[in-house]
């Protein structure tokens, strides 16, 4: 057993939060270590958010392109080279990379390339890429090792060889057909992007709408944006089982309500959800409980159940986007210089990158409903904000909620372009806790989009009291 080393700081994953805070403690003067398995910097800009929106960027271009005639521009023949797709996102990674090597080199944060596991309170044994063994102590520990796609227990699915959001953005070659398991929201980005690409799709779903999260507007509305592309969506259809190779030719039985089906593809997505990294890495030696979903457990101030241990990110349950990550470092980063910061009561956006995106923040009226929420709604037609006419950008609406008897507002949601850029603008009101006339009366430029905010409010329900 090599000998320990003392750390100030141990970080196991180099994701979003945890790479953040190293790079802060560094600039402080700490000593710190952060363990990376394979990418340095994390998921985020190696197989995830980054390159994931690069290739929508693309399919994007591709689809102006194939409808440039309706602009008034003629093009000859178009197809996409998805080897030259494959090559943009990748140069786009390796210039990520370079800048987090040169981050950690600035700061005097170590980065360290292996595989890491408690092997007791506070201190991680390490398996370094090369085959030698570190063991690290920390004063303090922060786990950080994010999640994977999960795998539905179908027969023949592994045999198949599925892949996830990380092999298909290797692909070089176009899929003739693509068949994609789920329809939440990166089976519908991946379904989007390949359908635009040039690729037939099929999305699978077992419930009985995509979007299973969103109200029912939102996920017909989706559904009706992705079916007008040729998007092929089968609901209410459970995979009984896999034969075949991704790749080559795939074909999935399926239990619809007509009786049992056979879709016959050339490559398979599975899409199905996402499970913490927190298996095998020792976690019970360091003391660190976890949850029944198995992630770790910590209370709103991102402690674990462990002195001295906290626990950033999509393994600590937190919501799955890189900016929780970055607001989970901002609650650790305060906590351990004694401050009180918690993870409580965050209003958190979400937004999916089809085109156009999907936006939403606070409440959905499902939500409100469950929870007994008074409220007052109104919605707006993206076709009736004037930008659209100019962009032929119709598709989608915005929607808003606003408490019954007084006037904050309580949720937000848009399927819009720049519905991303327009969720900003209110969720900075919200966090004010400006009454919604305040953002009605709003000068706001024109021709934007923000400004359909003026009519959606202004159709706003009077008070019931």
């Amino acid at each position: 057993m090599p000998q320990s080393e003392n750390y100030d700081v141990v970080i196991l994953g180099s994701g979003q939060g945890g790479k953040r805070l190293a790079w802060h403690l560094g600039r402080s003067g700490k000593k710190v270590a952060v363990v990376e398995r394979q990418w340095i910097g994390g998921s985020c800009p190696a197989v995830a958010c980054l390159p994931s929106k690069n290739e929508i960027w693309g399919a994007r271009v591709a689809h102006l392109v194939h409808n440039a005639a309706n602009f008034g521009v003629v093009t000859e023949s178009v197809r996409t080279d998805m080897e030259k797709v494959r090559q943009r996102k990748q140069g786009m990674i390796e210039l990520e990379i370079e800048l987090h090597r040169n981050l950690y080199q600035q700061t005097g944060a170590e980065i360290i390339m292996g595989s890491g596991r408690f092997t007791g309170p506070k201190t991680v044994e390490v398996t370094l890429n090369d085959g030698n063994t570190r063991v690290l102590v920390g004063d303090e520990v922060v786990i950080n090792v994010g999640s994977h796609a999960a795998m539905p227990d179908i027969p023949g699915l592994k045999e198949a060889a599925p892949l996830t959001h990380i092999e298909a953005l290797e692909l070089g070659n176009m899929p003739t057909h693509m068949i994609v398991l789920g329809g939440g929201y990166i089976g519908v980005e991946f379904a989007q992007a390949y359908r635009r690409f040039g690729s037939r799709v099929t999305i699978i779903e077992p419930g009985v709408r995509i979007m299973g999260r969103e109200d029912a507007d939102v996920a017909e509305e989706i559904g009706r944006i992705l079916s007008a592309e040729d998007v092929d969506i089968l609901l209410n259809t459970q995979p009984l089982r896999i034969e075949g190779h991704s790749g080559r030719l795939v074909s999935v039985t399926v239990q619809t309500e007509a009786g049992e089906r056979v879709i016959d593809g050339s490559h398979l997505l599975v899409a199905t959800g996402r499970i913490p990294n927190t298996a095998n890495i020792g976690l019970d030696k360091a003391g660190v409980g976890l949850t029944t979903k198995g992630f770790v457990q910590v209370d709103d101030q991102l402690r674990t159940t462990a002195p001295g241990i906290w626990a950033i990110g999509e393994c600590a349950g937190s919501p799955q986007f890189t900016h929780v990550s970055v607001d989970d470092f901002r609650v650790v980063r305060d906590n351990m210089a004694g401050g009180s910061r918690s993870t409580e009561d965050r209003l958190i956006p979400h937004v999916m990158f089809t085109d156009p995106p999907l936006a939403r923040i606070g409440l959905s009226e499902e939500e409100a409903r469950r929870r007994d929420i008074p409220f007052r709604v109104a919605k707006l037609p993206m076709r009736r904000v004037l930008r659209s006419f100019a962009t032929d950008e119709a598709d989608g609406f915005m929607k808003v909620l606003v408490a019954a008897e007084d006037d904050q507002i309580l949720g937000f949601t848009m399927i819009g372009s720049e519905a991303g850029e327009v969720l900003a603008a209110v969720q900075t009101a919200m966090l004010a806790g400006l009454p919604y006339p305040k953002l009605r009366d709003a000068v706001i430029a024109h021709l934007t989009v923000a400004e359909g905010l003026g009519p959606l409010l202004e159709s706003l329900p009077a008070r019931t009291r």
